[in-house]
């Protein structure tokens, strides 16, 4: 008898002990909705657990399905951290008051064109905008001085884009920004008028590579990509860098930030601030991604034009405004 209510008893300590930890988790966790490249994430993630302890929890998605779910959710958002590919979706959010201020000491990981002015977030890697060419189609004289040049009538049904994803609408933004929108109206008329709409910047390159279009306007690092692994679809064109502070040099910046609903904040900061420490860009610049390292200690190598001589136009990233950019390009008929 005295056995069997020890047995029980114990029983009791155990189901009680069980109970603290029913959520699963062996130690501390985020939750990270997740825009940029699962790909990249699958990389730095893991590393940052190895590195803390504190567990990654990763859901993925596009820039502003993430933004607009995250806007929707409010306060009960179950986000501790949002990362973007690309700076507007992370405007939208910012323009709701969600995020939390992060330190001086993490932003100050990067040059300060890369943090927004309100300190609400940050950028922690960029890809640079570049025209792609076929090298049969276009000799370095033709090439444009200004990525706003592609509307002018010489480039009609010569020059590709793919409008519909984070990527294009991000530059068009810097458009918006630094021309002003009717400018960028103008400019927008004139890309629908010259221009061939691809499903995806890999279609632009490999379209330009075939000579099935002379030219197209994507990130410069689809071309690296490519290039490392075979050169399939870039052997038979170059990347034109437009430099001089225009459009065309516009450096797309992916953000990262913390939610100011997150319960677990200081782990979340934690991540970001490795995100944009020289470990996690280390990680980030030997990755498959070959996207650009802002932290100036870290350099990118493997080939690709260095982020120093990219000439890019200064931004303010968060006035690079989303829901604007995707009205203007309705309007012209590209969404």
């Amino acid at each position: 008898m005295k056995k069997s209510v020890v047995a029980v008893a114990i029983g009791l300590v155990l189901a009680g002990l069980s109970g603290c930890g029913s959520s699963g988790d062996d130690g501390p966790s985020i939750t990270v909705y997740n825009a940029q490249h699962e790909e990249l994430l699958a990389e730095l993630a893991p590393a940052f657990t190895k590195k803390t302890g504190i567990e990654v929890k990763l859901r993925n998605g596009s820039d502003f399905e993430l933004a607009n779910q995250i806007v929707q959710e409010g306060s009960a958002s179950p986000a501790d951290v949002f990362l973007t590919e690309n700076s507007p979706a992370m405007s939208l959010v910012e323009s709701k008051g969600q995020f939390a201020k992060l330190s001086d000491k993490t932003r100050s990981q990067v040059p300060a064109e890369y943090v927004p002015a309100s300190g609400a977030w940050m950028g922690f890697t960029a890809r640079s905008t570049v025209m792609v060419y076929n090298t049969d189609k276009v000799k370095p004289a033709d090439l444009p001085a200004s990525l706003m040049d592609l509307a002018k009538p010489e480039w009609k049904g010569r020059i590709s884009f793919s409008p519909t994803g984070a990527d294009f609408q991000a530059i068009v933004s810097a458009v918006l920004e630094l021309k002003g929108e009717q400018a960028t109206k103008d400019w927008l008329a004139g890309l629908k008028a010259n221009g061939t709409v691809y499903q995806g910047n890999n279609v632009v390159l490999k379209s330009v590579n075939d000579g099935t279009i002379d030219a197209g306007v994507i990130y410069h690092y689809y071309w690296y990509r490519d290039q490392k692994e075979a050169g399939d679809n870039s052997s038979d064109s170059q990347l034109h860098f437009f430099g001089n502070q225009d459009p065309g040099a516009f450096l797309s910046v992916s953000g990262a930030g913390v939610l100011k609903s997150s319960k677990h904040k200081s782990d979340a900061e934690k991540f970001v601030a490795y995100l944009s420490s020289v470990d996690g860009q280390r990680e980030l610049a030997k990755s498959y991604a070959l996207e650009y390292p802002l932290n100036p200690e870290v350099d990118l190598g493997q080939g690709v034009k260095p982020l120093a001589e990219l000439q890019p136009p200064t931004v303010d990233l968060s006035s690079l405004n989303g829901p604007k950019v995707i009205g203007l390009m309705e309007d012209a008929g590209f969404l």
